[in-house]
């Protein structure tokens, strides 16, 4: 039986060093002329139509889809120079771990996560990852993150021509919200405290596995292989 990985990007491949935060933030004062931190909203984990959505509440601008294609339009636009600016850095055991995977016949990876998919592509343009992954579950695809699990079965299937055992499934990611959208599909999940969640705070959610960095690549197969 072949074993799906479906990877979060930020803090659990890759830190974009708060790159994507202050695209966010470049955003709101690009399209309504607005400046704040946005401290106020809770990103980790969620998608990038959800903060959008988050925000235009938070400020009492109505939810339109002009609205939501300005910050959308804006924020990809600020995200490249930022990206420029602050660097991207690949975590430890990360390549070590996709080149492995990518040599195993019985494994297949694709992405699920946050990001827009154009926003995906540029921050992990720099370290060439994209190529690992022919198929994803984006933020285009929904803005409740919950709902991705789904779609990224679809496509997992659409690429392979099988369908996956929910038990071979993995959800691999560094924040409560990665587990809870694991859990809503009935997927197995795999927290990495590479982010700004603690290991401790990350086990509370009960994932399936947790590990506090993916240094030890043996560690990670153990626990991909003995589901």
């Amino acid at each position: 039986m072949k074993t799906l990985l479906l990877w979060d990007i930020d803090g659990t491949l890759i830190n974009a060093r708060g790159s994507g935060t202050a695209a966010v933030c470049d955003s709101v004062w690009a399209s309504f002329g607005i400046k704040s931190d946005l401290a106020h909203i809770e990103m980790g984990g969620r998608t990038d139509r959800w903060i959008f959505q988050q925000i235009l509440a938070s400020f009492i601008i109505p939810r339109t889809e002009e609205n939501m294609g300005l910050l959308e339009k804006h924020y990809l636009e600020a995200l490249i120079p930022q990206l420029e600016k602050r660097g991207v850095e690949l975590l430890p055991g990360v390549r070590e771990i996709l080149d492995e995977a990518a040599r195993r016949e019985n494994v297949v990876q694709g992405l699920l996560t946050g990001n827009l998919i154009v926003g995906a592509k540029r921050k992990m343009a720099s370290h060439g990852l994209w190529d690992y992954f022919p198929f994803g579950a984006f933020s285009d695809d929904a803005a409740d993150r919950n709902e991705l699990g789904p779609k990224v079965l679809e496509r997992a299937y659409e690429h392979c021509g099988e369908r996956f055992a929910l038990e071979r499934v993995w959800v691999i990611g560094d924040t409560p919200n990665d587990v809870l959208c694991g859990k809503a599909f009935d997927a197995r999940t795999l927290a990495v405290a590479t982010g700004k969640y603690s290991l401790e705070r990350l086990q509370a959610e009960k994932p399936c596995a947790a590990l506090k960095n993916f240094s030890d690549t043996r560690a990670f197969w153990e626990l991909v292989d003995q589901s």
